[in-house]
């Protein structure tokens, strides 16, 4: 699908574009999703820049991410999306900063695209230029980075409050369920972390061009700030997945200590009904002419006891020793 936007006053508006039609010389932003061949040569005509397939986006060499070529500067990034469902993923996203003009092309629907989309439609500066709606671009990637990771970790504590200090009135989950739980959140960070260091490369990238493209001062300035911005939170990232660590190690712990305790008791009773067990065995072996206990009047009464004393007296005895 091709997305054409051009100014119109004090707002961006998308413009329709008919198959094979040229593209309007006043466009600044040409959004390609899941672009065709055709699709790709009409951008390729206004602009002189060829359009990269997706194989070559989800390259993950740097040199193929972010590169010059015939005068555009080629920025591909690895944003999040879907990630407020249950199957959150990546996908690559490409930026070509040409001629004044900013053509992106990605394969799917990162969240960032309609909310700039939408702002711009609203209201966006005069004379308004692609190098201004990609700055908008990466500051609502960041924007939204920040609302996965403060998500994330408002879910991470609920789950560290679940293991530690659970609430006695409610019902807790299985602790498979927690360690799902955990493995999603951990999984989903990984993945935040994957794009901040894509993102962190573009911007450095772009900042060493920024000089060339000979950008105002207040925009280097800012793109300093989105760099300081994804370092922070590239730390935040690290810290979530330090302490799902952290949670998966100490609730593991946590279930073999209960599974311990289990076999504890089963061992206790193993010990104690043993020797019980022996004396039983013994005078069910009924040798009349050498065990005088049989002839006896209290005989049976005296073997009862005797394996009454030999089961409580272990019992005992753990019980002094503290192992029980």
């Amino acid at each position: 699908m091709l997305s054409v936007y051009v100014p119109n006053g004090t707002s961006l508006e998308r413009v329709a574009v008919e198959p094979g039609a040229p593209l309007p010389d006043s466009a600044i932003w040409v959004d390609l999703i899941s672009p065709t061949v055709p699709e790709d040569k009409t951008v390729e005509d206004l602009l002189g820049v060829a359009i990269p397939t997706r194989e070559e986006m989800q390259e993950i060499e740097v040199s193929s991410r972010l590169y010059v070529e015939n005068g555009g500067r080629y920025m591909t990034a690895t944003l999040m999306c879907q990630s407020d469902t249950a199957s959150p993923k990546t996908t690559p996203v490409t930026f070509i900063l040409a001629k004044h003009r900013l053509v992106t092309v990605r394969y799917d629907e990162p969240r960032p695209f309609v909310i700039i989309e939408h702002k711009l439609a609203r209201s966006c500066p005069a004379g308004i230029k692609g190098e201004q709606v990609l700055m908008d671009l990466l500051d609502a990637i960041i924007d939204r980075t920040a609302d996965i990771l403060e998500r994330i970790g408002a879910e991470v504590d609920q789950i560290s409050h679940t293991i530690f200090e659970p609430d006695e009135d409610v019902e807790q989950p299985p602790y498979d369920d927690i360690l799902k739980a955990l493995g999603r959140k951990g999984d989903l960070t990984s993945k935040v972390r994957e794009s901040q260091v894509s993102i962190a490369r573009l911007l450095l990238f772009l900042s060493n061009e920024a000089e060339n493209m000979r950008w105002a001062k207040d925009t280097r300035a800012q793109l300093k700030t989105m760099v300081r911005d994804v370092g922070s939170l590239s730390d935040h990232a690290t810290y979530i997945s330090n302490k799902v660590t952290f949670l998966l190690d100490a609730l593991l712990g946590i279930v073999s200590i209960q599974q311990n305790d289990i076999i504890k008791i089963f061992s206790i009773a193993a010990v104690v009904f043993m020797p019980p067990t022996l004396v039983a065995s013994i005078y069910g072996m009924n040798f009349h002419k050498n065990m005088i206990e049989l002839e006896w009047d209290y005989g049976y009464p005296f073997a009862l006891v005797l394996m009454v004393l030999a089961a409580v007296v272990p019992y005992l005895i753990f019980k002094w020793k503290k192992w029980i």
